[in-house]
């Protein structure tokens, strides 16, 4: 095979452009959300559960289904499941943009988990197909990546700007547009890749696996409200127990939805790991600062956006350098010393204080600077350790393990500021004549301290506020000393497993290749002849 005919043509980079947009908006609907978190609790007065549900359970439905949605895409179109999915989550946007009550609010976000499970494994899985140069895909990636750094920076001014003038809803409605974009032109610039062998979706591993991971989330939550209760440990248990006849029952499984065959490669396993945990991290990090800005020092929603934008800039500046640093540096060893010096961005926001907006945003631009680089090197690791066939699997247990972090990071950490909050506003804690109805909204969350201080009296209200958002700062700084004791052991483990791993496997590239060069005549069931079962290790 010639080199020419194994590199990306103008179709394919265009191409490209076209799978960004599912990328961008959902980081944009990320970011949206957190900076709408204080008006929709305003209006919608959800309960701190309700709360963490709303914007938790959008990651677990997509985490529990994105392998599903890879399998399928295999199976029946990549391509055709990513147009689906876009016309779906459009359609999910507009009825989460207007839930009336919280109930509703949780209900339109799980749709658009289940819709939005659709879009990343398609996109990632498409990448590998159409870039079968190593060097090229590596860029593609990188570009691919970068696509969620610049949602992260332009969410914040519109979902700001947006929130200035109209109601909290209105964040979700940008992904309108640009799924019709997508819808548009996917057909034009895109090819259909498809293989035959990507077996049937088992249904009962579906359930398992969202009956798994529900529980335990669940568990954590109701071991942050505190007391006696027997449900927490109960929930905790059935989780485990879900999980581990959910892992039986793949092993067993001709086509099973979690192919535990990719787990015998060591640099996958360490992408996984340090893809999920950076995710965790940074989620959890940008759920309190975002709080952190409005709720404790004031700042409207747009400002809230605009002091956020250098780290979204950053992080989208460092993705792009990757490729270039990739062929003078090891990416393992990009890796952990990205990891490394997130730990010290961690301990630069934990010093911040009600004072130090600069220093929190200093430790939150370090931390983009160097996690999101690391995103990019571990999705190239990834997609070299899978053969061609598998690309929509790989792809998408690796999406699962980012939409994981994402939701598991806001839900832990969440849960143990949570706890810390209410810890520190039991008894006496709250100003003498503070009424009844807005004691009780004050310890549950800080938003509710903010409504309810609104409405008493101007000394009593600012005494209100002060010793909440003492609390909340106790429990966002306790949560990243926490985080980054987490990241630092994970980066130790990382370290050991990509020793002497280099660049992701020679093999795989010519193994790719071979996949690229047959699917350019966009045949429909060419992934059945370039399977090479050897290379699956």
């Amino acid at each position: 095979m010639s080199e020419t005919a194994q590199r990306a043509g103008l179709r394919e980079w265009v191409g490209l452009v076209v799978l960004t947009l599912p990328a961008l908006v959902i980081a944009m609907d990320f970011t949206a959300l957190h900076l709408a978190v204080p008006k929709l609790s305003a209006d919608l007065q959800p309960t701190s559960t309700q709360m963490l549900w709303i914007v938790d359970i959008y990651g677990f439905l997509i985490a529990g289904l994105l392998v599903v949605m890879g399998t399928l895409g295999d199976r029946i179109g990549r391509r055709k499941l990513l147009l689906i999915g876009g016309a779906a989550f459009g359609a999910a946007s507009v009825l989460t943009a207007f839930a009336s009550s919280a109930e509703l609010l949780i209900a339109g976000r799980a749709l658009l988990g289940v819709t939005g499970a659709t879009l990343l494994p398609s996109t990632l899985a498409l990448i590998s197909n159409m870039f079968a140069d190593p060097v090229q895909r590596r860029r593609a990636i990188a570009v691919w990546s970068t696509s969620f750094m610049l949602g992260g920076a332009i969410g914040p001014l519109v979902s700001g700007g947006l929130l200035e003038t109209f109601w909290w809803g209105s964040v979700f409605l940008p992904a309108v547009p640009v799924m019709l974009l997508l819808i548009g032109l996917g057909p034009v610039v895109l090819p259909e890749f498809r293989t035959a062998s990507a077996g049937r979706v088992d249904l009962a591993s579906v359930v398992l696996a969202m009956a798994s991971i529900l529980p335990v989330v669940y568990g954590v939550k109701e071991l942050a409200k505190g007391g006696l209760s027997a449900t927490a440990p109960l929930s905790l248990a059935a989780g485990a127990l879900l999980g581990w006849v959910f892992l039986r029952r793949q092993r067993r499984l001709t086509n099973p939805l979690l192919d535990l065959a990719l787990f015998g490669n060591r640099s996958f396993n360490a992408s996984i790991g340090a893809q999920t945990t950076s995710l965790f991290v940074l989620a959890a990090m940008q759920f309190f600062l975002m709080q952190y800005l409005q709720l404790v020092l004031g700042f409207s929603p747009l400002a809230a956006g605009l002091w956020t934008i250098p780290a979204m800039v950053a992080g989208v500046i460092a993705s792009l350098l990757v490729p270039s640093l990739a062929q003078r540096i090891s990416p393992p060893r990009l890796i952990v010393t990205g990891m490394l010096l997130a730990v010290g961005g961690l301990g630069i926001i934990a010093g911040a204080g009600s004072s130090g907006v600069g220093l929190a945003m200093a430790g939150f631009i370090l931390l983009n600077l160097s996690l999101n680089p690391t995103m990019v090197l571990t999705y190239d690791l990834i997609i070299g350790s899978a053969p061609a066939e598998r690309a929509g699997t790989a792809s998408g247990t690796a999406e699962t393990g980012n939409e994981l972090g994402i939701a598991l990071g806001v839900a832990i950490a969440g849960s143990i500021g949570a706890a810390v909050y209410r810890g520190r506003l039991t008894g006496d804690t709250l100003p003498a004549g503070t009424p009844a109805g807005a004691a009780d909204a004050a310890r549950d969350t800080l938003g509710g301290a903010v409504a309810a201080a609104a409405e008493l009296p101007a000394g009593l209200g600012a005494r209100l506020l002060a010793v909440t958002r003492d609390a909340f700062l106790h429990g966002m700084t306790l949560t990243t000393i926490v985080l980054a004791a987490l990241l630092a052991a994970v980066t130790g483990t990382v370290a050991l497993l990509l020793r002497g791993s280099g660049a992701a496997p020679a093999p795989r590239d010519d193994r790719v290749d071979e996949s690229a060069d047959e699917s350019a005549n966009e045949s429909t069931d060419e992934d059945d002849e370039c399977g090479e079962p050897a290379v699956v290790g």
